[in-house]
């Protein structure tokens, strides 16, 4: 399932299922920032303070991905991503474009940020950085059910980062990639639901259950803008290909605006 975004004015704002089981953005719960959250069946439970936006933000979009292409505000704001495909501003890249063209984010804090991220040795992005290896302890025999078995314990690195005084908070967790050999860092960006504002003729979000299929929207404006200055550079810190990228975004963002 894929996120729609609209402009506004001078502020974005991005359609959130309310509903969904699976896909980018999902309604989770938990009572603290550091506890594993649950997924909630919004339809059947009630939402309440403990529960929680988890949205797998991305920043780009290829332009033979018809599904995306229709969904970016700058179909035509392109650029060649690290794998040599060419694509579109899109997600965090599109918020960042309309961001910078309304002044709300500066060009010069990209350029900034652009010269950051090169200067990050390349031995301590998170696909590579040794404090975030995936551990596996030693086998050991465990009998289960009457069988014998060899048991191990996977942990896989989970750091979060908070922007300052907003809601916001960013969890970037290291897995195996499923279609190919290595690992790959994956960046959620996490909100409060009271973040969400109920679409037009709908009651406020808390103490009720989620109607069918129903969005709320996320606004981006002038009062959280810096987030997302903040979230590609965590974007530019997870691996070479993520920093080629993040790179390109920039370039094309400071010569679009």
């Amino acid at each position: 399932m894929f996120i729609r975004t609209k402009t506004e004015g001078e502020e974005i704002r991005v359609s959130i299922p309310l509903t969904a089981t699976s896909g980018k953005a999902r309604i989770k719960q938990r009572t603290m920032l550091n506890a594993y959250g649950i997924p909630v069946a919004t339809c059947q439970a009630p939402l309440s303070l403990s529960c929680y936006v988890e949205w797998q933000v991305g920043y780009d979009a290829e332009i033979n991905d018809p599904e995306k292409m229709a969904l970016t505000t700058l179909p035509d704001a392109r650029f060649t991503g690290a794998n040599g495909e060419t694509k579109a501003l899109y997600e965090l890249s599109e918020y960042l474009f309309w961001l910078t063209k309304w002044q709300l984010v500066k060009k010069s804090e990209l350029e900034d940020l652009a010269s950051t991220l090169e200067k990050i040795p390349a031995e301590t992005l998170f696909d590579v950085h040794p404090a975030l290896a995936i551990k596996r302890s030693h086998l050991v025999e465990k009998e289960l059910n009457g069988l014998q078995f060899l048991a191990t314990r996977v942990e896989y690195p989970l750091v979060l980062r908070q922007f300052g005084d907003y809601e916001i908070a960013a969890e970037i967790i290291t897995r195996e990639k499923q279609r190919a050999i290595g690992v790959q860092p994956m960046l959620y960006l996490c909100f409060p639901i009271t973040e969400l504002l109920p679409q037009q003729g709908k009651p406020s979000l808390v103490g009720r259950t989620a109607f069918s299929k129903e969005h709320a929207d996320f606004v981006i404006n002038r009062a959280n803008a810096s987030v997302f200055v903040q979230v590609l550079h965590l974007f530019g810190m997870l691996s070479g290909n993520h920093r080629r990228d993040s790179l390109s975004i920039i370039k094309t963002i400071t010569a679009g605006v």
